[in-house]
């Protein structure tokens, strides 16, 4: 499966420019099966998304929706959703057909007060897309390794993030970790630019099984893609189980 990573640089509450941004960017597509975009990638990063927050059927959904049946490939990032009166971080992740699969952010970044503004959410979201078993993780997710566990249930895991310059040690290192504890690939896409909140560098990444880098980007908005090779990693699995010994 081919994924591709397209790293923006949102301009704080300007959805229109971001999107027609990432039209840019993605172009005609590269023959990806998956585009896999930042948290916030269209609106940037709002601790209280009053000012920006959007339904289900408001235009950046309907541009994802757009997107996913333009490119014949599911395509995904976050932005907040209010449904019910409560606010939720949401990843949206649009497949070709026009069906779309949901997380809520569960673990919210309490330091930055966005645990003020949003309502955390409960479940676990596995898709499955092309054959390829997927979960579903936002951001500041990626420090909860129980709840990023591998229950012998996903192949490949998604962090979109906002994630700024001085904590970038700790962005690459559990990227790392979470890579090789739950064999399966690690997929983080932060953004990169800059906003009242801080700097953000990049380094979106693709980790192998084993702890690999099979790409990294530097702070500029691009789209860079890998291949993940499900073979390889059912052999690794099968030779190395590390999986059937889990606490």
């Amino acid at each position: 499966m081919k994924i591709s990573i397209v790293q923006n640089a949102p301009q704080k509450g300007d959805w229109k420019s971001n999107l027609a941004d990432l039209d840019r960017i993605i172009g005609n597509g590269c023959g990806a099966d998956i585009y896999i975009l930042p948290e916030m990638f269209a609106t940037g990063q709002y601790i209280d998304p009053s000012e920006v927050v959007q339904t289900m059927d408001g235009p950046i959904v309907k541009w994802l929706r757009d997107k996913a049946s333009q490119l014949n490939a599911a395509i995904c990032g976050t932005l907040p959703v209010i449904e019910s009166a409560n606010v939720y971080n949401r990843l949206c992740f649009a497949m070709p057909d026009g069906t779309i699969t949901c997380y809520d952010k569960h673990h919210l970044f309490t330091y930055s007060g966005e645990a003020e503004h949003y309502t955390a959410g409960s479940g676990r979201v596995v898709v499955n897309f092309r054959g390829i078993r997927i979960l579903l993780l936002i951001c500041y997710d990626l420090r909860f390794p129980t709840f990023s566990r591998n229950r012998d249930d996903y192949d490949a895991v998604i962090y979109p993030a906002n994630w700024p310059d001085k904590r970038i040690l700790a962005w690459d290192t559990l990227l790392r970790a979470r890579a090789i504890e739950n064999q399966c690939y690690a997929i983080g896409v932060n953004r990169g630019g800059s906003d009242e909140l801080g700097v953000y560098p990049g380094h979106s990444a693709i980790i192998s099984p084993y702890g690999e880098t099979l790409i990294q980007t530097d702070e500029h908005p691009q789209m860079v893609s890998a291949q993940l090779d499900m073979e390889q990693l059912a052999r690794f699995r099968a030779k190395f189980p590390v999986l059937q010994d889990a606490d």
